[in-house]
């Protein structure tokens, strides 16, 4: 068997930055993973560079995950600051289902100065700063790590009155449809730009740093990335009326997307993290916590970067959306949309409050959004119930409950194929970190959650495609 061997040149064409980082991560996979098939070593460098948080327990991976992450503040730099001794009181919702890992970030989180309350949602897992389905209200204050990395990571939902019984009999056209309408991959790049308002946004005239990026966002304008993102068709159902969705009761073809603002999300926030870090320095397991003030220049600048990251995603997906809506030839009789990586000024016991969804769905009263399964997994139209134990929040998914390492180590080809086969899903490119066992049970997580959100809808993937390098010999289907 040949041994591993990567180039610098292959990575910075994933989107490694110039640097010692390169050197680390050629090192480390080939001491590591030199065994490991080229495909499946760029999977994980692919992740890696995404969500670097995901890897920094990671025994082999951390030194690289280290040099990916803001670098931590200068001891002589900012305003130290202490932890309250007891944290504000937050409820947990499915806390069988969550590790120990997400636990304790939630209890650092519940001791911040700003921090006035908070939730732990039944899809949580270990994170970055704040756990993945961690809900922080703080006052005056945003924290960049407790929006995440991918600012305004969302999902939308277009429901069309076809037969969804088509995406069987036209399987071709829907495939080819999807692989038209959008690119995936860390570092893809539309070769002509898209059309978009979000692009004259005041924010890349008024910040400097984001004019530099303008050129890149505009050409990964429409693109989905990696990770668990992706884009599928499927069958949503309907079993009856809902004043909040006004749909009619009965079986439609929807489509599915779920993405975020790209790199230039992924820009604004280490940039704001590596000020918020500078300004106010905490103890060490709560270093990524640091927030700005927002009567601080750099606390409203991060509001205003933020709120045209979440503009931009929302453009990403209503551009794909109107790609294939086009090519159906029909316009959706409803959409449904929801950020799950955003903050939020709302209010809370009569004053307004800062409220941090890191991994979290808005839920409001009579609030729409989607709650994702995974690739074979059913996903879920839901209408808020408004419950303020849980800061007017809800899952954003299923969860992992498998890192993507050891998912790569321990599903093969041949599980997923199985597992595809079985529930009648057509795989059209996706990495094996993102297989259906390395998620939670959806089903598990609804019943965590019944106080939360109402069921209105039901959305079964039948094409779906994410981020992968080829298509595997056995998805491949003879052309008609």
């Amino acid at each position: 068997m040949n041994k591993l061997k990567i180039t610098g040149k292959e990575l910075r064409q994933l989107g490694y930055p110039e640097g010692p980082v390169i050197s680390i991560a050629m090192n480390l996979m080939q001491k590591h993973y030199k065994y490991e098939s080229k495909e499946n070593a760029l999977i994980i460098l692919r992740a890696l560079l995404q969500t670097p948080s995901d890897f920094v327990s990671d025994a082999m991976l951390a030194p690289v995950a280290q040099q990916l992450l803001p670098p931590p503040p200068k001891e002589t730099a900012g305003m130290e600051v202490s932890l309250n001794q007891t944290g504000i009181v937050f409820n947990v919702f499915g806390r069988d289902h969550i590790e120990e890992g997400a636990m304790a970030q939630m209890y650092t989180a519940a001791k911040l100065p700003v921090s006035v309350a908070g939730a732990l949602m039944p899809d949580a897992h270990q994170g970055y700063g704040l756990p993945i389905g961690g809900v922080l209200a703080t006052k005056n204050a945003v924290i960049p790590y407790g929006v995440g990395v991918d600012i305004g990571c969302r999902m939308c939902l277009s429901i069309f009155d076809i037969d969804p019984k088509e995406l069987t009999n036209r399987e071709h056209y829907f495939v080819r449809e999807i692989n038209d309408a959008t690119l995936f991959g860390s570092g893809a790049q539309f070769q002509k730009a898209e059309n978009h308002a979000v692009m004259d946004h005041e924010a890349f005239q008024q910040l400097s740093f984001l004019k530099e990026l303008h050129g890149r966002a505009w050409k990964q304008l429409g693109s989905s990335g990696s990770g668990n993102h992706f884009v599928e068709f499927g069958i949503v159902e309907i079993q009856e009326h809902d004043e909040a969705l006004q749909v009619p009761p009965g079986l439609y073809l929807g489509l599915l997307s779920h993405s975020g603002s790209r790199a230039l999300g992924a820009a604004i926030a280490n940039y704001y993290t590596k000020i918020a870090v500078s300004k106010r320095r905490l103890p060490q397991d709560a270093r990524n916590l640091a927030w700005l003030d927002l009567d601080e220049e750099e606390g409203q600048e991060y509001w205003l970067a933020m709120n045209l990251a979440g503009e931009y995603a929302s453009a990403c997906h209503h551009i794909i959306h109107a790609k294939i809506a086009k090519q159906l030839g029909r316009r959706p009789i409803q959409i449904v949309e929801n950020h799950h990586n955003f903050a939020w000024k709302e209010w809370l016991n009569g004053e307004e409050v800062i409220v941090h969804r890191k991994g979290a769905t808005p839920a409001g009263k009579d609030v729409l959004g989607i709650i994702p399964g995974s690739m074979t997994a059913a996903g879920y139209i839901v209408k808020g119930k408004g419950t303020a134990a849980a800061v007017n929040s809800a899952a954003h998914g299923a969860g992992r409950k498998m890192s993507r390492s050891r998912a790569l180590q321990s599903i093969t080809d041949a599980d997923l194929k199985k597992e595809l086969a079985r529930h009648g899903v057509t795989l059209i490119s996706a990495g094996l970190d993102e297989a259906p066992f390395a998620y939670k049970d959806i089903e598990v997580v609804m019943k965590s959650q019944r106080a939360l959100v109402d069921v209105v809808g039901k959305f079964t993937p039948k094409i779906v495609k994410m981020a992968g390098d080829r298509i595997r010999k056995w998805q491949e289907k003879r052309a008609d």
